[in-house]
């Protein structure tokens, strides 16, 4: 009996859990269908933010209704002041006609500054499970009157504070709020929107609250430290790491917008780990399909003493462009540079379709001659891009200009960094001060180790813009000149910010940011190829003759290029060396350039030894073996030699003389001089070295005849030196060896006395 009884109160008893069960269910509210959620925003212009906010509407299929474009913006500059009333005024003349819609919900966000992180399914879920009518989005920061921090309601965890960027609510309720406007649309929105929450009878019966734990709204302004990217497969999160929140709605309110444009280079699908990027190819300009291609203007800046001039010229003249279509506009702010500009305007004043040059003389700062270059393309109707460039920076990919047209934006760099550095032409993110930091993918985008086209607030040394952009949005004249910023510095940040310029007969500085136009011009960089280096300016000593060939430690690429032989490097690849003689190899090192550069580097100094026995400069005073010679260490090139001889011989002896391993040090290092009237030949010595090297720096039967070197011990004779050859020979013991006489003209060589 009493197990019949017990069985009867559990079977009542699931009975009872069965219908509270069922009860409970019934009660749950069914999901709200996202046809029923309209997103409303305010947007005057067309700009790049409010087409990155569309494209993120655009992916979660959200249903956008625009309001106030074409108006005239009055609401303020609202990232630095108060305003934004006209915002306000917008939407209550939107609300009118919705207001009778008891189920329809409305999500009003701003677009300049903002970007969707998720869909409307999503949004609409969490704003049932808030159980109010009308959520506000919350921050940790109060604005814009401090006095007002009080009379908020008290909240135990979380954000307390009223954020105007995004409100979601029943579109009846709404409506209740925004017909309660009565201001000017300068007035400030928020301050507006706080009232009405502070106000305890009407946050009541309006059923308001706050987005306390960024379930939906995440702004950025003071919560830069709580937020981290969330990567998926398909899509990238926004991660509130406080809250462990996933927002949906991501808003770059006042001095966080570079953060966001951070986060929209990621935020939804613009850029993931599987696949790539993914808007890189969206609006591109197919050059081929162009009836002809857009006139450029070219604007070269040379603001320092710069290394290989001659070079950056030649890279420019072999970009892969149209040259009937470019225009070169010159600024030159060094007197020592003036040689090289004059050679180069000789050679191809009639290459290009014009070419203006700015010299030293016109006293010109460097913001003022940049905003000469830029003033040159805005007032050209037939000016489609203007392409800035800086004298240090090397441009090793031809296709450079074609590639940044074809990505077609508004104004976008190639990337080139410094060689074997991090330094490079662009900031991934600002300090408070409006300084350089370093974004978290910084590193990663200078590595290509992300790949794409990346929205950053700084950016300088070299960039494209379009002739629309300069004569729409960027038409004030000055960009380049603004308080004590450099200018790459004040362009960027005029280009990004508000216009900061009066012009004659505007409004007072009083009223000016009331009505002063909102540019927010993204600015991108491109890394989806490799496009150059930028070059080391520092330490350029321009008191040589030849200065660049001083160039090894700083810029040691652009040294490679210019001084080492274009064969070089098939001596590991194909062997491509010889062996005349048992034990001597040749071997191609240095370029036809360097050849002529250390003989005229050689003669500028002209103190030629005199082939005489009393040498002071060497230990001991006296040489036996004396050649009519200039020592590197008299020209002050002892250390890029040895430097040469480590990278450049070094492994040369290795792979010829394979096991010996060579310190590449050398006391005896220089150039001879044989003529028949002063030294002619040299008689059968050893050298004073493991090894010893004989680089030949100019032509046979061209600028000499005669000369060359035999061996005794063989009995073999090299008589046809290549200019910019090698020989490489034992020094002691089984090598002795003459120079045989020079019969006319003047042969130089470099010699090195190896590991002595």
């Amino acid at each position: 009996m009493e197990y019949l009884g017990f069985c009867l109160v559990l079977s009542c008893c699931m009975k009872f859990g069965s219908s509270v069960l069922s009860s409970d269910a019934s009660q749950a509210p069914a999901p709200i269908p996202k046809e029923k959620l309209l997103v409303l925003t305010v947007a005057t212009e067309e700009t790049d933010g409010f087409h990155r906010f569309m494209q993120t509407a655009n992916y979660f299929n959200y249903t956008v209704k625009v309001l106030g474009m074409g108006e005239t913006w009055k609401g303020g500059d609202v990232s630095r002041s108060i305003g934004g009333g006209q915002k306000v005024r917008l939407l209550k003349e939107a609300m009118e006609s919705l207001a009778h819609q008891d189920d329809l919900i409305v999500l009003f966000v701003d677009s300049y500054d903002l970007i969707f992180a998720g869909g409307p399914e999503e949004i609409l879920r969490k704003f049932q499970q808030a159980n109010h009518k009308v959520l506000f989005a919350a921050e940790g920061l109060i604005w814009p009157d401090k006095r007002l921090a009080d009379k908020y309601p008290s909240v135990q965890s979380g954000k307390r504070y009223l954020n105007s960027g995004g409100i979601i609510g029943y579109s009846p309720y709404v409506n209740r709020i925004v017909s309660q406007w009565d201001l000017h649309d300068n007035d400030d929105d928020q301050l507006f929107y706080t009232k009405i929450y502070l106000d305890v009878l009407k946050r009541e019966s309006l059923n308001m609250t706050l987005d306390h734990k960024c379930q939906i709204f995440q702004n950025l302004n003071g919560a830069v430290d709580e937020v981290l990217l969330k990567f998926g497969t398909d899509r990238v999160r926004v991660r509130n790491t406080v809250y462990n929140s996933l927002p949906v709605v991501v808003h770059g309110n006042r001095n966080s917008k570079l953060y966001l444009n951070y986060l929209g280079n990621y935020v939804p699908n613009a850029w993931n780990y599987e696949h790539g990027c993914s808007h890189c190819d969206d609006d591109l300009l197919d050059l081929s399909q162009l009836h002809e291609y857009p006139e450029v203007l070219l604007g070269v800046f040379i603001e320092q003493p710069t290394p290989f001039l001659p070079e950056f010229f030649h890279r420019l003249l072999t970009l892969d462009y149209p040259k009937d279509k470019l225009k070169l506009f010159v600024h030159n702010n060094e007197v020592y540079h003036e040689k090289h500009i004059q050679r180069f305007w000789e050679e191809n004043r009639d290459v290009f379709k014009s070419f203006k040059v700015v010299g030293p003389e016109e006293n010109l700062s460097q913001g003022e001659a940049r905003n000469m270059g830029m003033d040159l393309c805005r007032k050209d109707a037939t000016c489609d891009y203007y392409f800035s460039i800086d004298s240090d920076v090397m441009l090793t990919n031809r296709q450079t200009l074609k590639l940044l047209i074809e990505q077609n934006r508004k104004i976008i760099g190639p990337l080139v960094t410094r060689h074997g550095k991090l330094w490079s032409n662009f900031w991934g993110a600002l300090s408070l001060d409006g300084y350089y930091a370093r974004s978290e993918d910084y590193v990663d985008i200078v590595q290509r180790k992300r790949v794409g086209v990346w929205n950053i607030p700084y950016m300088a040394h070299v960039y494209l813009i379009k002739g629309t952009i300069l004569r729409n949005e960027l038409k004030e004249r000055n960009h380049f000149v603004l308080e004590k910023l450099d200018p790459d510095m004040a362009l960027c940040r005029n280009s990004r910010e508000m216009t900061s310029h009066r012009e004659k007969d505007s409004p007072s500085p009083e009223s000016f940011h009331m009505l002063r136009s909102l540019k927010g011009v993204f600015m991108y960089i491109t890394n989806r190829h490799d496009f150059g280096r930028i070059i080391s300016t520092a330490n350029y000593n321009i008191s040589r003759y030849n200065n660049d060939l001083w160039q090894i430690f700083e810029n040691p690429v652009d040294w490679k290029e210019k001084y080492i032989h274009p064969n070089y490097t098939r001596i590991f690849t194909e062997n491509h060396l010889e062996e005349p003689c048992p034990d001597v190899f040749w071997f191609p090192v240095f370029s036809e350039k360097a050849c002529d550069e250390i003989v005229e580097e050689m003669e500028h100094y002209g103190l030629w030894s005199g082939g005489r026995h009393e040498d002071k400069r060497i230990a001991g005073g006296y040489e036996t073996v004396p050649t009519d010679d200039i020592h590197m260490k008299q020209i002050g090139f002892d250390k890029e030699w040895l430097h040469f001889l480590r990278e450049y011989i070094s492994p040369v002896t290795l792979k010829v003389f394979s096991g010996y391993f060579t310190k590449a040090y050398a006391v005896m290092n220089f150039v001879v001089k044989y003529t028949p009237h002063r030294q002619a030949f040299l008689r059968p010595h050893h050298d004073s070295s493991t090894f010893t090297i004989n680089i030949a720096l100019n032509n046979k039967n061209t600028d000499f005849q005669g000369g060359g070197c035999r061996f005794h011990r063989y009995n073999c004779s090299i008589e046809s030196p290549r200019k910019g050859w090698s020989f490489m020979h034992p020094g002691r013991l089984t090598h002795l060896h003459e120079g045989l006489p020079t019969t006319n003209g003047t042969r130089y060589i470099a010699v090195s006395f190896i590991d002595p």
